[in-house]
């Protein structure tokens, strides 16, 4: 996990671009192009993408908020932060790899949809209806090692400040909102067009996730390996 900054506005626009970068998870762009996908006669599927990010919030500030309570009692096990960052690196590996195999398959004339682990595996679930179920299948998707090791970071960070570990959480939801927002918002004007322009934008779109997963990862490896 990051050290965060002692200055609070720089520790702000870092949590809120840890956020913004949360949302760019190739499982969150998969479900969210999934759920508009599914959902698109309905009124509601525009915005799929920001009843996710709401639903995964709630499980983030939850998480923060019991580990804050927790952690005044006693302190988390030193381990847990070697485990977590390798368990990242492997996961952004495997999401890179995924979506090169989406970009080189799929067939030329056909939109290229991210592709995830969690929304592969959980894939049945994608098919709801309601804006409720976008919601649990956010929070559901939040049960993972890496978001939960961001509430973790997030419920230690504050202190003995419970205001200041929900301060953390809400920009690191807002963040997370804005991206898969947008992101709800351009898959559903996406499906209502077929020029060459999308088919185009969608490869490149895949292209880029999976390119950055791969860096991340990369980075990850070395700067832990460069630790230990």
């Amino acid at each position: 996990m990051p050290d965060l900054p002692t200055d609070l506005a720089a520790l702000a626009a870092l949590v809120f671009a840890l956020g913004a970068r949360h949302g760019l998870d190739a499982d969150h762009l998969a479900t969210i192009d999934g759920l508009a996908r599914f959902n698109a006669p309905q009124r509601f599927a525009r915005w799929c993408g920001a009843i996710f990010a709401l639903g995964h919030g709630a499980v983030v500030l939850a998480v923060a908020t019991l580990v804050a309570l927790a952690s005044r009692s006693s302190p988390l096990p030193a381990w847990l932060e070697s485990v977590g960052t390798w368990i990242s690196i492997t996961c952004l590996a495997a999401l890179g790899l995924a979506n090169l195999h989406a970009l080189f398959t799929t067939p030329p004339g056909l939109p290229v949809a991210p592709a995830g682990l969690k929304s592969r595996w959980l894939g049945g679930l994608q098919r709801v209806r309601h804006p409720a179920g976008v919601a649990a299948i956010g929070m559901l998707f939040a049960l993972s090692l890496d978001t939960l090791g961001l509430a973790v970071l997030f419920g230690t960070a504050g202190g003995p400040g419970l205001p200041a570990v929900l301060g953390l959480g809400t920009l690191f939801v807002l963040g997370m909102l804005l991206v898969d927002g947008l992101n709800g918002l351009w898959v559903s004007r996406l499906i209502s067009r077929s020029d060459a322009r999308s088919l185009r934008l969608s490869r490149w779109i895949s292209g880029l996730i999976a390119l950055g997963c791969l860096v991340l990862a990369a980075w990850g490896a070395s700067g832990a390996l460069a630790a230990a």
